[in-house]
């Protein structure tokens, strides 16, 4: 009888010892139920649906944006995508490549850009890939050129004594620097690789606007455009929001009439919990310190003198 209520004792004892690694492993499967807001079943249950997208604050190189993009196009239950649009601009190459995600989703299936307060310069150009564009009157948008900045803190450095003495292979491969001017070559070289970008920029614009390159360089001095301002010069094409955006998907693009849009809850998953989440975390937690069944057990005490 010592014996079998030793081997029941020892049995709980290691339970014990296992229940943190048992509540570790359960809590990582709940809370990756719980930030998993675009899983398959997810999407399976949403059935067709219009998928707003949104692409907000200052544009960095869009690896997560092209992929978000990517994924849109293989879903099968987005029947069409409108890309909000709420961003000064940023990164010309990470424009560039958001731009390119567009045009690759459009091939797929429809998209309309919705431009909400703000679309400039990398904005626009992420704007111009879809084959509409929706803003409103007080948008601010266009800006359409490339700034390259060079800070000179030379000034600075002579007043604190500091200086650098850099070794170089030719003459341009210390330019620019952050302490000395730039020589007038290297203002040249630089000045061409802004005309440049600027001429790709010009390039996607026409091709997305179907307008003449000329006309879109008359327009791209660098100024922005109030959205009614920009639909008078064809850089938008109505004035609006999320309700004529669908108008025209239903009427120019045959998207069926009366589908949700959601849209993809891009929180942090701690701005994710709810109360009904951790009450589930909660309770499968203390299932998993639950023991097998009752237990009664009597432990003799053992012989002594």
């Amino acid at each position: 009888m010592s014996l079998d209520a030793d081997l029941i004792v020892d049995r709980q004892r290691l339970k014990r010892r296992l229940g943190f690694w048992r509540i570790l492993a359960v809590l990582a499967l709940v809370l990756a139920a719980v930030v998993g807001t675009r899983t398959s079943t997810s999407r399976m249950a949403l059935g067709k649906h219009i998928e707003r997208y949104r692409i907000a604050g200052v544009i960095g190189d869009g690896r997560e944006t092209i992929e978000d993009l990517r994924k849109l196009g293989e879903d099968s239950s987005v029947a069409a995508v409108l890309l909000h649009l709420n961003t000064p601009g940023g990164e010309v190459a990470g424009g560039e490549g958001i731009h390119d995600a567009v045009q690759a989703l459009v091939r797929k299936k429809p998209v309309v850009a919705v431009m909400d307060g703000l679309a400039a310069s990398a904005g626009y150009m992420i704007a111009v890939a879809a084959p509409h564009i929706v803003a409103r009157d007080s948008t601010i948008t266009g800006s359409i050129g490339v700034i390259m900045e060079i800070p000179n803190f030379g000034g600075l450095f002579d007043k604190l004594g500091i200086s650098t003495d850099p070794l170089v292979s030719g003459p341009l491969k210390g330019q620019p620097s952050i302490d000395k001017p730039l020589t007038p070559q290297a203002r040249e070289v630089l000045q061409g690789m802004v005309g440049d970008l600027f001429d790709q920029f010009v390039g996607l614009v026409a091709a997305g606007r179907h307008m003449d390159a000329a006309k879109v360089r008359q327009l791209a001095d660098g100024r922005a455009y109030t959205g009614r301002q920009a639909r008078g010069l064809g850089l938008v094409d109505e004035i609006g929001g999320d309700d004529q955006a669908r108008t025209w998907l239903e009427t120019f693009a045959a998207v069926p009439k009366g589908l949700d849009i959601t849209e993809p809850d891009k929180r942090p998953w701690t701005q994710r919990l709810t109360a009904d989440s951790i009450a589930t975390i909660v309770t499968t937690a203390q299932q998993a310190l639950r023991v097998d069944g009752a237990l009664s057990v009597w432990q003799p005490s053992l012989p002594r003198d």
